[in-house]
């Protein structure tokens, strides 16, 4: 059988390295954020530089280079209607050499060995599809007699982003196309690739397929990434664990209140059905300087404020996210920093039983263990700081002889089976209790 014939079958015998590599949420850096889609060659390394000296000891040790790295001239807060993309005679997109030089041979490789060196990983992104200047063009399809307008779907567009149409994976040369493409970012060295435009709605089952197939034809186990989670349905999840090892369950997250608050009840729902390398994925973390030449907002220190960002980390390391930092790292406050480089709140991405046990309002508490050690978070949403009272027993503690705030290192008293607390707007008091 073909591959084009079997592009619609649902893969089987995924290569077990895949998950291997994201046996823990993955960690790292991404452009998106802070440099939209126009991010260079000097800004990925200063960035992967800073990872590796200052948090690749904590676990972050993957960055990827966000959208549109094949366009000579992206806009710096939107996209432009014609796309000038860079491509190989094959209709693949390549690095523009003019952004990253050391790209001027058409490789990611040398940009990745250095990223290698630093002992990171190395990503990229893609949007889904064929581009739409190789489909104009009419050109080949490596390895087949179609061309890229033999396998174009014109009908299935990106909603946002005009680069790419869609690939029939049905027709001859589809899969191909696919194959083609991961087999050049093998090539490059290429560790993580993160696909857009996949669950938007409608979630383009057949794509995310033949991208996963191609992966494992390519013989390097690559992370994939699925994006955006719009409306996501747990009525996927098991396809989702076939093919991918990360799926996003929101749109583009920013520093909002509005939107951290909502992403409390897809991190309830989601939580529970986390396993190692097959996460749902909260999206990044919009912390740090951000919206330097990004398509939201200006240049500014993330509006979060400092006990948002704890709840916000507290949040995506109770559901056992991915951590994608998005600020430009050798900007990063010291406050931010120390957030990043706690270990114990880190350690819940390897954490177990992770839930959501109360919400009442503007109160939500979540349970965890790490390593046979009791965790609780204790969120408040309101406005205003809440004084309450942590009833041991009601956590399902009662024999906890001892407190400690997880954020700042203090013991906490115990005073008549409870642990008295005042929690702050917008924030979190995590607990760990022996």
């Amino acid at each position: 059988m073909s591959a084009s014939e079997t592009a619609s079958a649902h893969p089987t015998g995924m290569n077990p390295e895949r998950r291997v590599r994201a046996e823990r949420p993955p960690m790292g850096w991404n452009s998106w954020d802070c440099f939209g889609g126009s991010v260079t060659e000097a800004e990925v390394l200063a960035n992967a530089e800073y990872l590796a000296d200052n948090l690749r000891g904590y676990g972050w040790n993957t960055v990827v280079v966000d959208i549109q790295w094949y366009e000579p001239d992206p806009g710096t807060h939107d996209y432009r209607e014609a796309s000038d993309a860079v491509l190989d005679d094959w209709g693949r997109p390549l690095p523009a050499p003019g952004r990253f030089p050391s790209a001027a041979g058409g490789s990611f490789r040398p940009l990745a060995d250095r990223v290698h060196a630093l002992g990171l990983r190395f990503g990229v992104h893609l949007m889904r599809g064929v581009p739409r200047r190789a489909v104009e063009r009419a050109l080949p399809v490596l390895g087949t007699e179609v061309t890229c307008a033999d396998i174009a779907d014109e009908t299935r567009l990106c909603p946002w982003n005009p680069d790419n149409v869609g690939v029939d994976v049905t027709r001859p040369g589809g899969q191909e196309y696919y194959d083609s493409l991961m087999a050049l970012l093998a090539e490059w060295g290429v560790d993580f690739v993160k696909l857009d435009d996949v669950l938007y709605p409608p979630v383009e089952s057949a794509e995310i397929a033949a991208v996963s197939r191609a992966i494992d034809r390519s013989g390097r186990p690559m992370v994939l990434s699925l994006s955006p989670g719009r409306e996501l349905s747990l009525a996927h999840l098991e396809e989702f664990r076939d093919v991918a090892q990360m799926w996003r369950i929101s749109d583009d997250f920013w520093d909002d209140w509005a939107q951290l608050r909502e992403q409390f009840q897809r991190a309830a729902r989601w939580a529970p059905h986390q396993r190692p390398g097959a996460w749902a994925d909260a999206d990044m973390l919009p912390l740090g300087r951000i919206g330097i030449r990004a398509h939201v907002g200006g240049d500014r220190l993330s509006r979060f404020t400092l006990d948002e960002q704890r709840t916000l980390l507290t949040l995506w390391c109770l559901l056992r996210s991915p951590l994608m930092f998005g600020g430009h790292l050798p900007d990063t406050p010291d406050d931010t920093l120390a957030l990043l480089t706690n270990d114990t709140v880190l350690s819940l991405l390897g954490g177990e039983g992770s839930r959501e046990i109360v919400r009442d309002g503007d109160l939500v508490v979540w349970e965890a263990s790490v390593a046979g050690r009791a965790f609780r978070a204790v969120f408040w949403l309101g406005d205003e700081p809440r004084d309450y009272r942590a009833h041991l027993a009601g956590l399902g503690l009662a024999d906890a002889a001892r407190a400690e705030d997880v954020w700042t290192g203090e013991e906490l008293p115990i005073e008549g089976a409870a642990v008295p607390l005042t929690v702050p707007a917008h924030g979190v008091r995590l607990i760990a209790f022996d």
